[in-house]
């Protein structure tokens, strides 16, 4: 059994000796990743876990150490899932980039806890292939090394912005479903502090709106989201192939 004091990642430490372990690592992230989706990551305990696989809590001890190699696991079996086929990346950069992009986004989505609760998470063998992807997807631009991390690096901070942003609306959106006197309410406000004066931007663009009948922003809806993420991200690649450079 793996202690405390020892700070090998979990992946550098030998899994369970028996011949058949009654759980495996795999099995614990899945869990630990099926909680969080249904209850929130603060669930995510090594008792609820236990319970999930039908185990007793000290037996998870004999698996992981704490909630930090469980975290890394969770993490790892995300990117496992955000890993595009190798076809993906035999097209141009540009091609590659957003295949890499989408699925990365996909990953996210699907987890919207994730973004805000792995910033913690250490890397294991799957972070590397994912970045090893990408790597692969700059290969062919002819730019230096720091170049090519600086372009990965501005397309992983769109994605994760953008999945941050689309989960925040779509959880507005659904509470603003469910109780439409907050929504109403919250207009009502806004309505009384355009009429203050302090927010011209605002107020001209709801006398627009309120003028036309059509709605001043996109629908907070997935397509609509995905389809505002595909724009930002061609913007997002045409700049960055301007200013590096590269076709």
């Amino acid at each position: 059994m793996a202690t405390e004091n020892d700070h090998r990642t979990i992946w550098a430490l030998p899994a369970p000796a028996v011949r058949k372990p009654r759980h495996t690592r795999e099995q614990i992230a899945e869990a630990a990743l099926r909680i969080a989706d249904q209850e929130g990551f603060e669930a995510v305990t090594m008792k609820r876990i236990a319970a999930e696989l039908g185990a007793g809590t000290m037996t998870m001890y004999y698996y992981v150490r704490n909630k930090t190699d469980v975290v890394a696991l969770m993490h790892d079996a995300m990117l496992a899932d955000a890993l595009v086929p190798d076809d993906e990346l035999r097209g141009s950069w540009r091609t590659a980039m957003s295949a890499i992009a989408r699925r990365s986004r996909q990953v996210l989505m699907a987890h919207p806890w994730s973004v805000a609760s792995l910033t913690e998470a250490q890397f294991g063998p799957n972070a590397m292939r994912h970045f090893e992807q990408s790597l692969a997807a700059v290969a062919g631009t002819g730019l230096p090394t720091a170049a090519r991390f600086e372009l990965i690096a501005a397309v992983d901070d769109y994605v994760s912005g953008n999945a941050m942003h689309a989960v925040e609306a779509l959880t507005r959106a659904k509470a603003a479903e469910a109780d439409p006197a907050m929504v109403e309410a919250a207009v009502s406000y806004g309505i009384a502090q355009l009429q203050s004066g302090d927010f011209p931007q605002l107020s001209a663009i709801y006398a627009q709106s309120t003028a036309s009948g059509e709605p001043a922003g996109p629908a907070m809806t997935e397509d609509a989201l995905t389809s505002q993420f595909e724009r930002g991200l061609e913007a997002i690649l045409d700049g960055l192939a301007a200013r590096m450079n590269i076709g």
